[in-house]
This record gives structure tokens, sequence and C-alpha cells, in this order.
């Protein structure tokens, strides 16, 4: 198999079983862990000696409520959504972490969505089996929607996986489907909901995937097989551009439908929370209590001054956005899980002050941590800057700049 960086395309062909335990965040080991493909037919017993490392996921969608900025103007009658249990104002679908729950404790988790969903970290060549188990809704009893998992980005997909449900398989209520995926290619994908998918992903059913490279060691991570080094980096993060309109959020708490031709976002989000929360640390929706309890990926970037950071963006929502940081370089490496690398193999890298991103593409991003002090990420367009059209809100959040050497190493993403 050639390597990625040399093509400008993905190979996304097979998506097989595998086997073993995930975590909430399904985060597999930094170093490359998977065999190295091998040419030519195999014998029985050297395929069984090459078999790929495996991960096994549970995956439960459901319903629930979540929180926009306390204190953002109202948007009567349709936000704040007067059904929201306390410390919550906003209906949404999505998706829990039940990996190893028994069957008793994943039916618990029917009424609690998260959003985003976890983020889904995998190494090259690793073998994905992903169960999904739909719970149903508890806000909406009368709704019999199925749910789908559609990785987003993956090419030639089987389509039995591919999660579409006009042509493979949507879940119903009370029901699970098991899922197949192995990651050729490194990158930054996304995964979301493929049944009635305007309004599913505009409901919270979104989350990115990413998929590190066989290049990774146990001390040095890259976000690509650059064969150079080229895309080293120290610290990474992954931010999942989104745009709520509570309209719709709550005609669907309501019995009501939804006219989509009428969209005009009341909030926009990194990570399912809106300025100030994305500057609020990250917690475990198992255990963390309070108003962002569904809401635990935090958007806040840290870091050692010198340090090179990744950022991993990706845009289900609906609109273009376009994120800068005043006075840093960033340095565009790779766009839809591809390197950027021309025919020849040198490297196409964007050297720009703003990254430009559209509905349903990713971008990874490399910066070098400047002087140590606060720096603000935020999205240029105004509008995406306010929290129900009012005030310091939105797709905003900081880089928090420390003096060499303070920050220990990062052992996940996001954090």
């Amino acid at each position: 198999m050639s390597e990625p960086a040399s093509r400008p395309g993905l190979s996304r062909r097979a998506l097989l079983a595998g086997a073993t335990g995930a975590a909430t965040w399904a985060v597999l080991p930094e170093s490359g862990s998977g065999a190295q493909p091998q040419s030519g037919r195999p014998t029985a017993a050297r395929a069984r000696a090459l078999a790929n490392p495996t991960v096994e996921l549970h995956l439960a969608a459901t319903d629930g409520w979540v929180s926009m900025p306390a204190g953002s103007p109202p948007i009567p009658p349709f936000w704040p959504d007067p059904l929201a249990p306390t410390d919550t104002n906003l209906y949404v679908f999505g998706f829990r972490d039940v990996t190893g729950f028994s069957a008793s404790q994943v039916s618990a988790q029917r009424g609690k969505a998260q959003v985003s969903a976890p983020l889904l970290v995998f190494d090259q060549e690793t073998d994905i089996k992903l169960t999904l188990s739909n719970l149903g809704l508890s806000q909406r009893p009368d709704l019999v929607d199925g749910h789908t998992v559609h990785w987003h980005g993956f090419r030639n997909a089987i389509p039995l996986f591919d999660g579409v449900p006009e042509l493979s398989i949507s879940v119903p209520i009370g029901r699970e489907f098991t899922y197949f995926f192995r990651p050729h290619d490194p990158g930054t994908y996304m995964y979301h909901c493929h049944f009635e998918d305007v309004e599913h992903v505009q409901m919270g059913m979104t989350g990115i995937v990413c998929v590190r490279p066989r290049q990774n060691t146990a001390t040095q991570k890259f976000v690509y097989n650059d064969g150079d080094g080229s895309t080293r980096y120290d610290r990474e993060f992954a931010l999942m551009l989104t745009e709520v309109w509570a309209e719709a959020h709550y005609r669907d708490a309501h019995i009501q439908t939804t006219d989509w031709t009428d969209f005009r976002p009341s909030f926009f989000a990194f990570n399912g929370r809106a300025y100030p929360d994305t500057v609020e640390p990250a917690g475990d929706p198992m255990t963390t209590t309070g108003r962002l309890r569904y809401q635990p990926i935090s958007s806040l970037i840290t870091a050692n001054a010198g340090e090179r950071v990744l950022l991993r963006l990706a845009n289900l929502g609906y609109q273009n956005h376009a994120l800068t940081v005043d006075g840093v370089d960033l340095t565009v490496v790779g766009k839809d899980a591809a390197l950027l690398r021309g025919r020849d193999g040198s490297a196409q890298f964007q050297v720009v002050n703003t990254v430009e991103i559209g509905p349903g593409e990713s971008r990874d991003v490399l910066f070098t941590a400047p002087a140590a002090g606060t720096y603000l990420l935020y999205d240029r367009d105004y509008a995406s800057l306010a929290n129900s059209g009012a005030g310091r809100g939105g797709q905003l959040t900081e880089i928090r700049v420390s003096p060499p050497g303070t920050l220990g190493r990062q052992t996940r993403a996001n954090t």
C-alpha cells in the first residue's frame, strides 16, 4: 500500500471486523501499533500473524437537554425552552459512549444525550467494531426515528456500514447494529446520524474522528505519514463547528414541524458550547454535575510557548466559517483527511492568518505557540460571535500559552 501522503485522495475500501475495549474518549495508544500491510496473498498462518489491532466501542443514540450560555437574551417563545429541566434550556439529540455497560446501564442513558458526540481517536489500520443502540426519545416517545452512524469523509464505503439508510441499515428503537471500519488513511473525519440528517445533525448528532498515522512513535506525534517530520506536533485540540437554531429545537420538543428553509442560527458553537462556556474545563459526562454535564468537551487551547499545536477543525454546520488568531501564523497541512502534497511529493502547505472551512469539511492546522499570554481564536463573521444575536459569545475560545516547560505532556486531545 502506498503512503497516503503521495496520493491526492483517500482509499477507504475495507470496513472489517474488530473486537476489544474502549473508554469514553475511545483513545488508542499514541504509538502506531498496527501491523504494516504486506504485499502478496498471505497464507492462513501468515494472515493470523498479521492480524490488525482491534478496538470495540458502544454508542447509544437518544435525546436530552443541554445549556446555551446563561444570561443570553431570550428568544420567546423558543428559548429558553419552558420544558427544560433545571440548569438546561435547549432540547437536543445526541450520542453517548456506553462501552462496557450492562444492558440495564445502557437503557438508563435514555434522555441523557451528549453534545458534541464523544471524540473518537484511533490508530491507522485498526479494526473498529462500533455498536449503535437506539434508545428512543424520552421527550418525544411518539417519534419512531431510526438512527445511524455515518463516518463522513470515508470514500468508497461498503454500503452496509456507511450509515446512509437509503442504501444500508438504520437502527430502529430498541435495537442495535454493529458497524465495522478499518481506517487506512490518517486525518480528521466526522461522524453523524444520517437518518433525516438535516434534522438530526442540527439537533446535535455530530462528532469528530481522529485517525493517527503509523509514523507515530512513543515520543513523537504526527498528523500524517509525511516522511520528513513536517507535520509533527506536541498538543492537539479538536473543534467541531456547528450552528444552533433554537426554534427548530423548540419545535421538536413541542411536537411541531419545522420549515428548514427558514434556517436562522441563534447560537454558534465549538464542541456544542458557545462562549464563554467554550473555555470551561472538560468533564466526564457520566460523573460531572452542573450546567455543562452533557456538553463535556472543552474548546480551551493550552500550550507552552514554542510548542507546535495541532487544531483539528471540522464543520458540520450549514454555513461557511473563517477562523483566525490575531498575530499568529496558521499552517494548513491537511484538508478533508488528505495531506497537502503535490504530485511530485513536495509539501503544499498553506500559511494563512484565516482558515476557511465549509459545511462537511475538515482542516488540519498547525501553529507554533507564541510568547506566554492569552490569545483569541474566533470566527471572523461577527454574527457568529454573539449569543442569541447580542453580546460577546458564539464561536470564540482562548489559547492560553504558558512559559516553556510549565505544562506537562498532553495525554489525550482537548486536555
